[in-house]
């Protein structure tokens, strides 16, 4: 648009992807805490004369100063980035652990698919991805538990949670033995569709455990009840996603999980980060100020 002068506007964010953009500049993917799922282009940070091309890396949550217009009323709709600060770079705490950075990876690739629309503001997202990035980095729990309560929790989110504690067709209570992805999560005998799977009694406790946050239980699971919660939550997100997702197949579910870096013990904690690894599950209702 002829006279148009791009806007100045600050957020905080997580990057998702990063993607080659000619000879020296990326476009990054981010997911933002005002303004939602955004991409925007940093020039010049492929040079190894960038001052804050080490900062756009995947898994880390900066603070940006962005040219464009916020709405994406007018102007281009890709931004530019124009300054770069750390909040906390998380990738550099399990850049050499596989299993970390795999399940890093998944979370990165699911809230980008969770955002289809660019813009549209999900705080709640943006606080639940930090948080699953925070304890990947500190690494007290198994990565691909760490993973899977974030794809439960953001399935939540989304509308999509599987029914656990009743039948999801008719609504009975109870912990039922069936599970169907197609219709939605437990079912009970009368509603059980042909083809249902049976996973064991302790796979479905597991998977209440990760969603509620209720770590003592999930870390005590056996690590084949661990590989069948992994199968059936990983179904019903990609059912409901209509596609799969490149990173899961990657991910390493063999592992139990690294230990604790130093670098992530002592790392600064955001007041507002969803913590995936707390013991309950947190309230992220109201909209830091």
């Amino acid at each position: 648009m002829a006279g148009y002068r791009r806007q100045l506007y600050r957020d905080d964010a997580v990057v998702l992807r990063v993607q080659k953009l000619g000879e020296s500049d990326r476009i990054i993917t981010l997911l933002t805490r005002r303004h939602g799922r955004l991409r925007a282009v940093a020039r010049g940070v492929r040079r190894t004369t960038s001052r804050f091309g080490a900062r756009l890396e995947p898994f880390g949550h900066v603070d940006l100063q962005i040219a464009g217009d916020p709405k994406g009323e007018q102007g281009s709709s890709l931004h530019s980035i124009s300054q770069v600060e750390a909040v906390q770079l998380y990738g550099k705490a399990f850049v050499a652990d596989y299993p970390r950075y795999t399940a890093a990876s998944a979370i990165a690739e699911t809230a980008e698919r969770l955002t289809p629309v660019e813009r549209e503001p999900s705080l709640r997202l943006f606080q639940l991805t930090l948080g699953g990035l925070r304890a990947l980095a500190d690494g007290e729990h198994a990565s691909t538990l760490v993973l899977d309560a974030y794809l439960l929790r953001g399935m939540g989110l989304a509308g999509w949670a599987p029914a656990l504690v009743a039948c999801a067709v008719c609504g009975t209570p109870g912990r039922h033995g069936a599970f169907s992805v197609p219709a939605g999560g437990c079912v009970c005998p009368d509603c059980r569709p042909p083809g249902a799977a049976h996973p064991a009694p302790a796979t479905l406790g597991l998977m209440a455990a990760l969603a509620s946050g209720d770590w003592r239980t999930a870390d005590a699971a056996e690590q084949a009840h661990r590989r069948e919660c992994s199968g059936l939550v990983a179904a019903h997100l990609q059912w409901h996603l209509e596609r799969g997702l490149r990173s899961l197949p990657l991910v390493d579910r063999g592992s139990t999980g690294g230990e604790r870096t130093e670098r992530a013990r002592h790392a600064p904690r955001r007041p507002d980060a969803v913590d995936v690894a707390s013991d309950a599950a947190p309230d992220v209702a109201k909209e830091a100020q």
